[in-house]
């Protein structure tokens, strides 16, 4: 892969404020995902103003949760000054305005977004697990666009590869255990593998949603989403030389595994497996 261009876009005129790819990329893919959900509302004979107006909520929450998340999952080669800043100030920890839309965590995004809309559904009284099925629909797709922000930012990267995709990192993003690299060597586009097992999470997700529509309740398209992405995340997390760990394990490894097991259990017992067992024995 080649050496990205600077991470900023474009300063606004006047105003002085730098636009990062790394926001452009997320509110791309933030568009991308709400409009697959726009048109499965449609789909569904369904009103698709609900996905724009519980989008907003959806974005500030899922904005907040990630931020919170980065804050406690920071990579080792960030200086320590900035974990004491985050906690000695907490209005730094949603600054926005410095840095743009940089340092965010998807698993306090996808916390957040879920509460933004469980928030919007209940004030609308709207079914909550139905809006989460296109919600989730849509999820992955917009991840897929917005993990490219990633390769703009030179950051979420993994070992050093000799694979003709592998992407060069400049010395001052390399963690310290590879500065004494060379300027050639090249890293695993962790971000890509992501990136590409997001994009394959969608169309498998579009797939059981046109071909088993009778079979679905509401809120089966959200936990499917809830097995699938944690499992290439779990798997993505052994490139991740950066990984947030406690007691030598990648938190994120330990939370995909979690949820992977709980929804997976939720789903098998809400469609009545155990009682079509039981009935089976009997």
């Amino acid at each position: 892969m080649p050496m990205p261009p600077d991470p900023v876009a474009f300063t606004i005129p006047y105003l002085g404020r730098e636009v990062f790819w790394y926001g452009i990329m997320i509110t791309l893919g933030t568009l991308a995902g709400a409009t697959v959900a726009d048109r499965e509302a449609k789909r569904r004979g369904l009103n698709p103003d609900h996905i724009w107006n519980a989008l907003i909520v959806m974005m500030i929450l899922g904005l907040l949760g990630a931020r919170l998340y980065h804050v406690f999952s920071l990579p080792a080669n960030v200086d320590p000054a900035v974990r004491n800043e985050y906690f000695q100030n907490p209005l730094s920890i949603i600054s926005f305005w410095k840095g743009g839309l940089r340092g965010l965590g998807i698993y306090g995004a996808i916390a957040g977004g879920m509460l933004g809309l469980w928030l919007y559904t209940r004030f609308m009284r709207l079914s909550f697990p139905e809006w989460c099925d296109m919600a989730a629909l849509g999820a992955p797709l917009g991840q897929a666009i917005g993990r490219w922000g990633n390769w703009f930012n030179q950051e979420l990267y993994g070992t050093p590869t000799r694979m003709p995709w592998g992407t060069p990192i400049a010395a001052e993003n390399r963690l310290p255990q590879f500065a004494s690299l060379p300027d050639e060597v090249r890293f695993h586009p962790t971000f890509l593998y992501e990136s590409l097992w997001n994009l394959l999470v969608f169309f498998i997700l579009l797939y059981i949603v046109r071909q088993w529509p009778e079979r679905l309740r509401k809120g089966d398209v959200a936990l499917a989403y809830l097995i699938l992405y944690p499992v290439g995340r779990y798997l993505v997390e052994l490139q991740r030389p950066d990984a947030w760990t406690t007691a030598g394990v990648p938190v994120a490894q330990i939370l995909a595994v979690l949820t992977v097991v709980a929804v997976s259990l939720w789903l098998l017992v809400r469609h009545g497996v155990h009682h079509r067992l039981v009935g089976a024995r009997a």
